[in-house]
């Protein structure tokens, strides 16, 4: 079993930034290396549904963003320390969410962007932009 965790959330203003880090474990699963696996971003604001932010590609070669975010997040990862990063700026009162991080196992492009499509999830760290 992979266990997925988020950190960094919290409390912002309008226009500033913050970085959310996401670590991968797999103590049972054999040879587990985050080198293998996609990665994404979810976000989940209260009565809305849970919508994709980003997610990259294994070697961290390519990259996919959600329009509104497209020019002020990016996503980042160092498989070496089984991390995943995405970095928040110019946040506006509308990012205000819980934000999730995922595992795909499938490593096929193009990267997925539906929920289903992922197979593990952190809990969230919420993201609170105040205006």
């Amino acid at each position: 079993q992979l266990q997925v965790e988020e950190y960094g959330g919290g409390l912002t203003q309008a226009g500033g930034s913050m970085r959310l880090t996401c670590v991968v474990s797999g103590q049972t699963f054999r040879n587990f290396a985050l080198r293998q696996y996609f990665m994404g971003w979810f976000r989940q604001a209260p009565g809305q549904e849970r919508e994709f932010v980003a997610a990259i590609s294994s070697k961290g070669i390519t990259t996919a963003y959600e329009d509104s975010v497209k020019g002020r997040f990016t996503i980042s990862r160092d498989n070496a320390k089984s991390t995943v990063y995405l970095q928040m700026n110019s946040l506006l009162p509308e990012d205000t969410a819980v934000y999730y991080c995922a595992l795909d196992t499938s490593d096929v492009l193009p990267l997925a962007r539906r929920v289903t499509e992922y197979e593990y999830w952190g809990q969230g760290t919420q993201v609170t932009v105040s205006s």
